[in-house]
């Protein structure tokens, strides 16, 4: 039996997903995956696992079997999501080791809307406050 990439623990922000293996810089490390959508239905829907493709196509990734729904929102983040056509590959910023959090930076809107307000509850973020 194949061991898995990546464990489901609980993090500073609830749920995140963790690495079970090490990550060079620029390693391919996840697809951010789900239902392809217009944007503009999108739009209408409200979900926090929308992922914008660019202004015709969002993925929905909502859905459980979408493990990189986990990775949470950092202001120093690990990854980094990369949009190759319809597809979003999630690559490695740096070095990453066994039992790291996988995260990477939602952007500015995404900060705006849904971080912002609650106040950053990543790693980076609570250490400044302490």
């Amino acid at each position: 039996m194949k061991k898995s990439n990546f464990s489901l623990k609980r993090s500073s922000s609830g749920l995140g997903l963790y690495s079970n293996v090490s990550f060079k810089k620029d390693d391919f490390v996840i697809e951010y995956t789900g239902k392809l959508m217009d944007t503009k239905l999108a739009d209408e829907k409200n979900s926090r696992y929308l992922f914008a493709i660019n202004s015709r196509w969002t993925i929905d990734g909502s859905g459980r079997k979408n493990s990189s729904r986990y990775l949470n929102h950092s202001c120093r983040p690990n990854c980094e999501a990369w949009i190759d056509g319809k597809k979003i590959l999630i690559y490695a910023l740096k070095k990453i080791k066994p039992g790291d959090e996988l995260n990477y930076n939602y952007g500015k809107e995404y900060f705006d809307e849904y971080v912002k307000p609650n106040g950053c509850k990543c790693a980076y973020c609570l250490r400044k406050k302490s």
